[in-house]
């Protein structure tokens, strides 16, 4: 029989996801030497080839493909052991590492911080803001326990290495200047906004924008790019456009008006990921527990 190493499967289930040996070294705090002498040692003891040399960087071979394909199985056995080791420990103690986006740090760890410090007192919450992308590489990396991102931004539901726990659906609020002829309409839909200028920044939140404007039937025109909210509103406030804004980030500003597009109802959805076995395990089931009550909580009436 082959002899198998965990952390050898480990590292090169990285690299599949790094892409590049330096990339695997850094996401596992190595150097690249050590990376590539492990995997030499693995294809050894494995009798295989690993790896295939193509132009700087290395790809892996279907040999390795069918390792790895095995190996998730070991890696969610191996997670739900630990779950329910844990389960055998007196009481609930433990720290969760949690990576969560900007906004999702006021509006939902800091309510579960404060609630499990009433429950489960000797539940630590530690607390890394990261956003999507981060969080999944340090989640994958056992560097945290739990990580909250975006659904657009979230793995694939069938990814082998995580479970998706479904959060919240958190509407888009409409930022006008007070001036604005929509500012005291009786309703207001995003349609009639179709020829203003929109304020948003790249990356995720520019996808959000453009999907909420294109599913009414135009597409936005970005007069001015900014990534924080402060920035956003003084712009709305100053006139110079409109803005979509996330009720989760409790933001408000003299000046701005916040209108409900109860008719689009565009919202964006929230997820929490846990690896694949470990949601069971004590701890981070209070901290999912509690994270869903702050979810339910954010629902509010309009």
């Amino acid at each position: 029989m082959a002899e198998w190493e965990i952390r050898k499967l480990l590292i090169l289930r990285t690299l599949r996801e790094q892409g590049t040996v330096t990339a695997t070294a850094e996401a596992l705090r190595m150097t690249p030497s050590a990376v590539s002498q492990q995997l030499t040692n693995l294809s050894k003891q494995l009798g295989v080839e690993l790896l295939q040399a193509q132009g700087r960087r290395v790809r892996l071979t279907d040999a390795a493909r069918l390792v790895l394909r095995h190996a998730e199985a070991v890696f969610e056995q191996l997670e739900c052991a630990d779950a329910e080791l844990a389960a055998y420990t007196k009481g609930e103690a433990g720290e969760v590492r949690v990576g969560a986006f900007s906004t999702a740090v006021p509006a939902l760890v800091v309510p579960v911080v404060r609630a499990l410090r009433g429950t489960h007192p000797a539940v630590t919450v530690r607390v890394r803001e990261a956003e999507a992308g981060e969080a999944y590489e340090l989640l994958a990396a056992g560097e945290v326990d739990l990580a909250l991102s975006l659904a657009a931004q979230a793995p694939s539901a069938v990814d082998p290495r995580f479970t998706l726990v479904p959060l919240l659906a958190d509407p888009l609020d409409l930022a006008l200047p007070p001036g604005h002829r929509l500012a005291s309409a009786a309703r207001v839909r995003l349609a009639e906004l179709a020829e203003e200028a929109w304020i948003f920044g790249g990356g995720p939140w520019s996808d959000i924008t453009r999907a909420a404007c294109e599913a009414a039937g135009f597409s936005p025109y970005q007069g001015h790019s900014a990534a924080g909210w402060t920035a956003i509103l003084a712009m709305v406030e100053a006139g110079m456009g409109v803005a979509l804004v996330p009720r989760m980030a409790v933001v408000s500003r003299e000046g701005v008006v916040m209108r409900v597009l109860a008719a689009d109802r565009p919202c964006r959805h929230v997820v929490a990921a846990v690896r694949k076995g470990a949601r069971d395990a004590p701890a981070p089931a209070r901290v999912l527990a509690a994270l869903r009550s702050a979810a339910a909580g954010l629902a509010r009436p309009e």
